[in-house]
């Protein structure tokens, strides 16, 4: 699989570009997760937007948050692969990439992410530890993990 990673401030972003984030958030935490809630909270204006794309298909995508836009650290949120394209490592490049280009735009910093409980080894094996109790967030456990600006 060849990937193509952009990664562009909002203002920057396309129609089609949007359509596209917009459609795969809403395909998988809205309809595969079944949570009825407003998917668009007002943060993507403030964010930079890290999509990886197979061809003309949105296959990964993150939102990139400076501190102090949404927690007192730099975020990582809105992590997703498209149910297609799961099972090949993917998720673990998207991290990896994200991590990286969240330091090139902000400098080297604290990351905070609210992450899906079940998801605590996979966050775990790209540097996070957990950073908070576990939390009902739309009818699924959340937790706060937090990758702190230096690896050991």
């Amino acid at each position: 699989m060849n990937i193509d990673w952009t990664c562009k401030a909002f203002k920057h972003l396309s129609p089609g570009e949007l359509y596209g984030i917009l459609r795969l958030r809403s395909q998988v935490f809205v309809v595969e997760q079944q949570c009825v809630f407003l998917e668009m909270d007002n943060k993507d204006q403030h964010a930079h937007h890290l999509m990886g794309r197979d061809g003309d298909q949105l296959i990964a995508y993150t939102r990139l948050l400076d501190a102090g836009v949404y927690y007192h650290e730099a975020a990582i949120g809105r992590v997703v692969t498209a149910p297609a394209s799961r099972n090949l490592g993917l998720g673990k490049t998207l991290m990896l990439r994200s991590i990286e280009t969240l330091y090139h735009l902000f400098g080297k910093q604290p990351i905070r992410i609210g992450a899906q409980y079940h998801l605590k080894k996979f966050y775990e094996s790209v540097g996070f530890t957990q950073a908070g109790d576990v939390y009902d967030e739309d009818g699924i456990d959340h937790i706060e993990m937090i990758l702190p600006d230096h690896q050991p």
